[in-house]
């Protein structure tokens, strides 16, 4: 970032196109997201929208990362939260990652939630790894081989969680 601006906000129509590359990246990099296809400006829009909040983070006045927050779940389990997050290739390793996790716990609060849950952290994603156990989420379990990377390959998935 080059003078270090760096804002957490829900998204806006003119953040799409910026989204869909970013969300594009990591889905077909095929080592985070379970999502094999891509997103385009309609499905990203439905898809956006559907969530309870959709965040961007804006690095220099331009959109660098992003998170999505729903219920992890229905009905009596619908106050835990989930989400997933984003962050362009050419932004990772400097803070943005860390702001929208630290942004969707203080969302997940605002809307009611009593936790953020996550589902399936890849255990080859170290940097996220990191983080999450840094930002205090405490690791539930291990579901072994729960993810198909892009090669074909298995790899563990983690579940983590964090009161809100």
């Amino acid at each position: 970032m080059g003078d270090g601006a760096l804002s957490i906000r829900l998204f806006e129509e003119a953040d799409l196109m910026a989204m869909c590359a970013i969300w594009n990246e990591v889905v077909e990099a095929g080592v985070a997201f379970p999502q094999e296809e891509c997103l385009d400006v309609g499905s990203a829009r439905a898809f956006f929208s559907s969530q309870s909040a959709t965040t961007v983070a804006v690095c220099d006045g331009e959109v660098c990362g992003l998170s999505i927050l729903h219920p992890n779940n229905v009905g009596r389990c619908g106050h835990v939260a989930n989400a997933s997050y984003a962050v362009s290739k050419a932004m990772r390793g400097r803070g943005v990652g860390r702001a929208l996790v630290s942004d969707s716990l203080d969302r997940a609060g605002q809307l009611g939630f009593k936790g953020l849950q996550f589902n399936a952290v890849v255990e080859t994603n170290a940097g996220a790894i990191r983080l999450y156990e840094d930002l205090g989420f405490a690791l539930v379990g291990t579901v072994p081989e729960g993810f198909r990377m892009k090669d074909g390959t298995f790899a563990n998935t983690r579940i983590y969680f964090h009161s809100v």
